[in-house]
């Protein structure tokens, strides 16, 4: 089943509405890295990626990720994996999937800019946990107990359309 963001606070799969938080900017369809906005369009979804010490492993069907100590997802344009998912190396910048908060215990990849990624326009655009529906950085976020509905409803086939 599709995701669709309704407006900029529903997500609607199917029949199910969930409350949720975009970028603190609004919604463009010229991303740009840092412009604290989150894309317009319609894009794939990656692997499910989770916190093994906070929750046990999600029934989902899509693969599940273990996150790891040296996991991150580069945002650095002048690094040969920007938008991918690296080793944490000091002399490159990325974002970091094990984290003190609970934001990433669950999160999972829109393939915004990802087959062959344009470096600039945008990278690190997720689907993950808030708990305060506080504006993201360009990711969209749900309460935990929605993102695990919406894991059974989903699959590797689904996209998110953004509009």
């Amino acid at each position: 089943m599709d995701i669709y963001l309704k407006n900029k606070q529903t997500l609607q799969i199917d029949d199910f509405y969930f409350r949720c938080s975009i970028g603190k900017k609004g919604l463009t369809s010229k991303k740009r890295e840092g412009d604290m906005k989150t894309p317009k369009g319609v894009f794939g979804i990656e692997n499910l990626y989770f916190r093994k010490d906070r929750l046990k492993r999600p029934k989902a069907s899509l693969k599940c990720v273990e996150i790891k100590k040296n996991m991150g997802w580069s945002d650095d344009v002048n690094f040969e994996k920007y938008k991918k998912l690296i080793k944490i190396k000091k002399k490159t910048k990325y974002e970091k999937l094990k984290r003190k908060d609970h934001k990433y215990d669950l999160l999972i990849p829109i393939k915004y800019n990802f087959l062959k990624p344009i470096k600039g326009i945008g990278s690190c655009i997720f689907i993950h946990l808030t708990t305060t529906y506080q504006s993201t950085a360009g990711c969209i976020a749900l309460k935990k107990k929605d993102f695990l509905i919406m894991l059974k409803l989903i699959n590797r086939n689904s996209k998110i359309k953004i509009f």
